[in-house]
């Protein structure tokens, strides 16, 4: 196919990544076009090749093709890992020799949707780097050379890493729902081989999610893993995302564990063999992981939302451990500090497989309150950001710690609550935690209040 160097929406290119509509924000000639300012990024850089990988997606291996044939076009060595989960391509920029990669995925989204990972100069971009190449993108510059395209199988390798890392002190019956997404053929194959007894659900690669949305984080989304659980009397659950970035869990009794008390589980681990270690989080998790981390001896440090900025705050900090409320793990004690759902799975077995007590007992030993799942609240993209600076400006939140890492954090005696906008879809972002299920009204509905004031017209899930 001829690709052609065109012009791209400026909303597809977000805060950490690239992403949008196939047919109507993106297509082949998008991505041949980001190839070339790659490319030009790259020489600014001082840098000649790069890792390219892709998920499995339908849309992803002419997609691929297309930011592959931007690059070979500008000069620049592409090494083809294939079809393989974004972890694995971060493994392969910290271990095999080249420090820059991509990766074709549409991450959690819907089907229709695609877009990039990017880690350049061994940096996942932030907003501010994205911008860069946006710019690079309207310059339509570009470079003029043959580069060289190879073919690299690194899952081997990943897998042995993992394998030789972990060890089990038990047998555990693991099921393990991929969603569809790519990671379907490799997570079972680890697991087994550390000897877990695994149950496979929808394993398979499809890129249309024919089972469910590949967001673990959506309790919805889990339902049939609840029920492969309970069926086959399994002591855990685990679910992963499309990409195999983030990780949702079942316990043995069916109860969803949200990723910050799954944190406080790791920051135990973690801190009793690393006392006073930096444990990394960001602004949607509860009060309660900032004390677990504290009582066992570390320092506790809140971040905004975003997987590139909790990978630079956490290379800053130089911490041990990082987690979002979103399911992004990253481990830096014993791995490499990049969000890796299946690792951060096989480290949680580790744990469990170490302790006599079911998961579910385990959980029970964390610390828990009342809360809320995040709650979106629908606006306009280009309005977002304007809200909540109007909000910030109108804060009236009296005898409260107030926030302001990213968008607004409310912390009463009795809980809090958080209103930010969100960096990859068109809303606001809201979340609550309290003592009990009358401080959590009375927190709602002091933010209910002010939002109402600026904008009456929002439809509120709370």
């Amino acid at each position: 196919m001829m690709y052609q160097q065109v012009q791209i929406p400026r909303s597809v290119f977000r805060a950490y990544d690239i992403r949008g509509v196939i047919g109507q924000d993106l297509d082949e000639h998008s991505f041949y076009t980001i190839g070339l300012a790659i490319a030009c990024y790259l020489q600014a850089l001082n840098r000649k090749s790069i890792y390219l990988a892709r998920d499995g997606r339908l849309t992803s291996p002419s997609l691929s093709q297309a930011l592959k044939t931007g690059l070979l076009d500008s000069g620049i060595d592409v090494v083809d890992l294939g079809a393989v989960a974004t972890p694995v391509m971060y493994y392969a920029t910290h271990t095999q020799g080249l420090d820059c990669g991509l990766m074709v995925t549409g991450s959690h989204n819907p089907a229709n949707y695609n877009g990039i990972k990017m880690v350049l100069a061994g940096k996942t971009l932030t907003q501010e780097d994205i911008d860069t190449l946006y710019e690079l993108v309207v310059e339509g510059k570009r470079l003029q050379g043959q580069g060289k395209e190879t073919h690299f199988d690194v899952i081997s390798h990943y897998i042995q890493r993992i394998v030789s890392d972990i060890q089990l002190k038990k047998p555990l019956k693991v099921v393990v729902d991929c969603g569809n997404g790519i990671a379907g053929p490799i997570i079972p194959a680890v697991l087994s081989e550390l000897g877990c007894d695994v149950i496979p659900l929808y394993c398979e690669v499809d890129g249309r999610f024919p089972n469910h949305h590949p967001d673990p984080t959506i309790e919805a989304n889990l339902v049939d893993l609840k029920e492969a659980v309970a069926f086959h009397h399994a002591d855990i659950g685990l679910a992963f995302d499309g990409d195999a970035d983030r990780l949702g869990l079942i316990t043995n009794s069916g109860e969803m564990i949200w990723p910050d008390r799954l944190m406080m589980l790791f920051s135990r681990e973690v801190l009793s063999r690393n006392p006073g270690a930096t444990i990394v989080y960001d602004v949607k998790c509860s009060t309660h992981l900032e004390h677990v981390i504290k009582d066992a001896g570390g320092i506790a440090k809140m971040c905004p939302t975003g997987h590139s900025i909790v990978k630079a705050v956490m290379k800053e900090e130089q911490a041990a451990l990082a987690g979002e409320m979103s399911g992004h793990l990253f481990f830096k004690d014993r791995w490499y500090g990049f969000d890796d759902a299946l690792y951060s799975a096989c480290r949680l077995l580790e744990i469990i497989s170490a302790s006599d007590l079911t998961v579910s007992e385990q959980f029970k030993l964390i610390p828990n309150s009342i809360n809320t799942p995040e709650l979106k609240i629908t606006i306009a993209e280009h309005e977002k950001f304007i809200f909540m600076k109007l909000f910030s400006e109108h804060a009236d939140f009296p005898d409260a710690r107030i926030l302001t890492i990213d968008g607004l954090r409310v912390e009463f005696a009795n809980g809090w609550g958080l209103l930010r906008a969100s960096n990859t879809t068109p809303c606001l972002v809201a979340r609550f935690e309290a003592t009990d299920a009358d401080n959590l009204l009375h927190i709602q509905l002091l933010f209910k209040r002010q939002i109402q004031l600026l904008n009456a017209g929002l439809v509120l899930p709370f």
